[in-house]
């Protein structure tokens, strides 16, 4: 009977792997794609003259959320890995970060070519004088040096100082949420949503440093 009973588990667990192995091939794939799918909305909405009235704010705004959400997207792929012990999930990280730095890209651009129609002298005026636009910048700027060394030949020449370095994530994505919440100002509904995932991923990572730090006095 016991035999009976492992023979039969091992041939469950051989199932499930080969269920499971195409779902691993497919999965960084299939989340490049679907991370294109808001950029194609995008164009679409803007073929079809179906951003309302201000189609230049209503880019920068979709533009600047996309980035969020892919930065928080970014920032939750380690708690599922720990939770879940699936390694597999560990190269989104760096997908879903590029592509955060990819929607930035669009909202800086569209910052540039459709708010200041190309007046770059303007630029760093409003950098200078307006706060809201100051913080963005800035966090665009520390995503755009987290982007530039997310490949593997900077993760072994920065050694240590990389993972140090890729905390500032938690910084850009609180400048963020800063600069969502003074463009919004009145209704700042997204800006807390986004915020309060931002704390408890923070959350998350206190607890398991903590946890690590104790682990390691006894």
């Amino acid at each position: 009977m016991p035999v009976w009973i492992f023979v039969k588990t091992t041939d469950i667990a051989k199932v499930w792997k080969g269920l499971i192995q195409p779902v691993r091939n497919l999965l960084r794939p299939s989340v490049f794609l679907i991370s294109l799918i808001p950029l194609l909305l995008m164009i679409l909405a803007v073929v079809n003259n179906d951003l309302g009235p201000d189609p230049a704010k209503a880019l920068a705004l979709d533009t600047g959320r996309w980035t969020l959400r892919f930065l928080l997207l970014c920032l939750l792929v380690t708690p599922l890995r720990e939770m879940t012990g699936w390694s597999k999930l560990a190269p989104l990280r760096r997908t879903l970060g590029l592509y955060a730095w990819f929607y930035a890209t669009l909202h800086f651009l569209v910052y540039v070519i459709f708010l200041l129609q190309l007046r770059w002298f303007e630029i760093s005026d409003d950098i200078l004088e307006r706060p809201y636009i100051t913080v963005g910048f800035l966090a665009f700027l520390m995503l755009c040096v987290l982007a530039s060394t997310s490949n593997k030949f900077m993760m072994r020449h920065l050694g240590r100082r990389w993972k140090k370095l890729h905390r500032l994530v938690y910084v850009v994505g609180a400048l963020g949420i800063i600069h969502l919440t003074w463009i919004l100002r009145t209704d700042i509904t997204d800006a807390v949503f986004y915020a309060t995932i931002l704390l408890l991923l923070l959350g998350y990572r206190l607890l398991a440093y903590l946890r690590r730090y104790r682990l390691s006095k006894v």
